[in-house]
């Protein structure tokens, strides 16, 4: 049974696909181009079974699609979901930087402030 999901949903399958050291290394290679299950099983030390299990989670996450060449199923990479997990992100980070910059604000104002006040004596130095 298949359907679509719904844009929380998607976010949650993208990063918990991206979770996965293995399945960022396939996803960085696949960003060089097109490859076999046999390409992307090259680097690690895990059988062709455990690699094709890391490609199943991408390719339900939509971080890749298979296409079919003759016997070959080269995987792809798709950018809409890394795009829509950027933008997630994107949102937050400029939320952060706000309250950096009020914060920033506040303390320029302390130290105004504390410098325009007079310096309370050491008793201990009269």
């Amino acid at each position: 049974m298949s359907y679509e999901m719904t844009p929380s949903q998607r976010l949650d399958a993208t990063f918990s696909a991206l979770a996965d050291p293995t399945r960022r290394a396939i996803l960085a290679r696949l960003a060089t181009g097109e490859a076999s299950v046999l390409q992307l099983a090259e680097p690690f030390a895990m059988s062709q079974p455990a690699i094709s299990r890391h490609i199943k989670v991408l390719e339900r996450a939509g971080l890749i699609s298979r296409g079919r060449q003759a016997q070959r199923r080269p995987s792809r990479l798709e950018a809409t979901p890394l795009v829509e997990a950027a933008a997630w992100i994107e949102r937050y980070r400029e939320l952060w930087e706000a309250n950096y910059a009020r914060l920033d604000v506040l303390l320029d104002e302390l130290k105004a402030i504390g410098a325009a006040e007079p310096r309370a004596q050491d008793p201990q130095r009269d």
